[in-house]
């Protein structure tokens, strides 16, 4: 009977040595990845830019960049930027291929939180950069003077100028 014990024994430790011995190599798979192709521009089209806010945006990374690259790939379009901070997307677009209703439609079918307002075809882009809705978060907490100061200048809503001395 010890015999058999011994046996049995020497045999699991073996089948456990031997079993955890099978090693897998992961399998390596090549995938071409589509580049970005180079937007052929018509150099005898008219170019119009536009300027609208986009609400619903919760995220620079997954909302504004997904929406400006969406926005960007539809043809016609020469350029496409989102500014999260803003809530504002600038494209500039060929008038011949790009509607301000195609633009609002590509936007929307992202995801159906994104609403697009305020749309207005503009000779240049805006470019300076306005305190959010609420002053007290944007302007005035967790900012260093410096930074109040630079706020309280660009900011003409009342809420940023009184608490700032200049």
């Amino acid at each position: 009977m010890n015999a058999l014990k011994n046996i049995i024994a020497i045999a699991m430790v073996v089948l456990i040595t031997m079993g955890c011995k099978n090693e897998t190599k992961p399998e390596v798979k090549t995938i071409e990845v589509a580049t970005e192709s180079t937007k052929e521009l018509d150099p005898n089209a008219t170019y119009a830019k536009a300027e609208f806010t986009i609400d619903g945006m919760t995220c620079a990374i997954g909302c504004a960049k997904t929406i400006e690259k969406k926005i960007a790939k539809m043809e016609g379009v020469k350029s496409a930027t989102v500014d999260y901070d803003r809530k504002l997307a600038m494209v500039e677009y060929n008038e011949a291929k790009v509607t301000p209703t195609s633009l609002e439609e590509t936007v929307t079918k992202v995801a159906d939180i994104y609403k697009v307002s305020n749309m207005k075809t503009v000779e240049g882009f805006s470019t300076k950069k306005a305190c959010a809705a609420d002053c007290t978060k944007a302007c005035c907490a967790n900012k260093t003077d410096a930074e109040k100061k630079a706020c309280a200048a660009d900011c003409k809503k009342t809420c940023c100028t009184k608490k700032v001395q200049a």
